[in-house]
């Protein structure tokens, strides 16, 4: 596999401090360059243009060429107009994941989305048509679900010691942040379902199987937000197996999942965000007592650029994610359409 050449639109924390470090440790992966926005991509064609805010966005640029090298391109078309670049890594708001993603496949680069792909199914299956169409690969990091942590919880289910799953518990939230974070403005496509509640049912759909479907959702506000805060939906399989995903982000910090079995039930925190070399543990609990098993440590951002280079070398690999995407994508307009 030859190395895939990646770019990235903007200059964002999570690029810095996350994908950074990760690519460096991916052979199949190299690292071109960062793009800040120019002002009319920043602002749009005809608005007034905050120089600062422009300025700011360049320095940070800057700061990534200090640090890992690489060239900075001073707006995204010049980005994505480079022939040294073969793909894009695109950590904006979630908003403008469409606008962005659908340029570059339709300037014939693979493409690394985070999470979520874009604001609706409709908007995420026009992309894969795209990219389909042009034999380009498409990714959204949902890099828990490549921890090593998760295969093994599916070993000890599968292996019977819990006996049979009578529900699924999957839990995320976290305390409020800055009231000018873009999780809190519509515009940029925010709110907790799209944040964190993507988180729970990707991996609720993971540990269900490809049948899973929502069958009741809830989406609550407070007052003095846009966007939905907080909410919660059950997700149950051909099998009659049930997941209950609760989610928000003006909570206490949770992470959690619990399996709970006809003989024992099994519960881990950390599940959806356990760092690089984190050592995550589970606690078994029965009739017989109680155990806390050490689970393995892990990279999940490495491993989800590897396979990002996986689907860009391996057409099957690629229908897969295709699929995945779209299933994800359909899964969060039910629980919107239905909370």
């Amino acid at each position: 596999m030859e190395k895939i050449r990646i770019g990235i639109i903007c200059p964002s924390e999570i690029a810095f401090r996350r994908f950074m470090p990760a690519i460096q440790k991916c052979s199949y992966a190299e690292y071109i360059g960062i793009s800040s926005a120019s002002a009319n991509e920043w602002f749009g064609e005809g608005q007034e243009i905050n120089e600062c805010i422009i300025n700011s966005q360049h320095e940070k640029a800057l700061e990534f060429q200090n640090a890992y090298g690489g060239v900075v391109f001073n707006s995204y078309e010049e980005l994505l107009s480079s022939n040294d670049v073969d793909a894009v890594y695109l950590p904006l708001p979630p908003q403008l994941h469409f606008k962005w993603a659908k340029r570059a496949l339709e300037k014939g680069k693979h493409i690394f989305l985070e999470k979520p792909s874009t604001t609706s199914a409709e908007n995420t299956k026009e992309l894969v048509e795209i990219a389909t169409a042009k034999g380009l690969a498409m990714h959204e990091n949902y890099m828990f679900n490549f921890h090593n942590q998760i295969d093994e919880i599916e070993q000890i289910i599968n292996s019977g010691r819990l006996g049979d799953v009578r529900l699924f518990r999957i839990s995320f939230g976290f305390p409020r942040r800055a009231a000018n974070d873009f999780r809190y403005v519509k515009a940029l496509g925010g709110g907790a379902l799209l944040d964190c509640g993507g988180y729970t049912i990707k991996l609720a759909c993971r540990l269900l199987g490809k049948t899973a479907k929502i069958t009741t959702s809830n989406l609550n506000y407070l007052d003095e937000f846009e966007v939905d805060m907080f909410g919660s939906a059950t997700l149950v399989n051909d099998c009659g197996t049930t997941a209950q995903i609760t989610f928000g982000m003006d909570n206490s910090y949770k992470c959690d999942l619990e399996v709970w079995g006809s003989k024992a039930c099994l519960t881990t925190g950390r599940i959806l965000t356990a760092p690089a070399g984190f050592i995550p543990t589970a606690t078994i609990k029965s009739n017989d007592g109680e155990e806390i098993i050490e689970l393995s440590a892990d990279d999940t951002f490495a491993k989800s650029i590897s396979h990002f280079c996986k689907c860009v070398d391996d057409i099957n690999v690629r229908k897969e994610n295709y699929n995945a995407i779209i299933k994800q994508s359909e899964l969060v307009d039910e629980v919107r359409l239905n909370g």
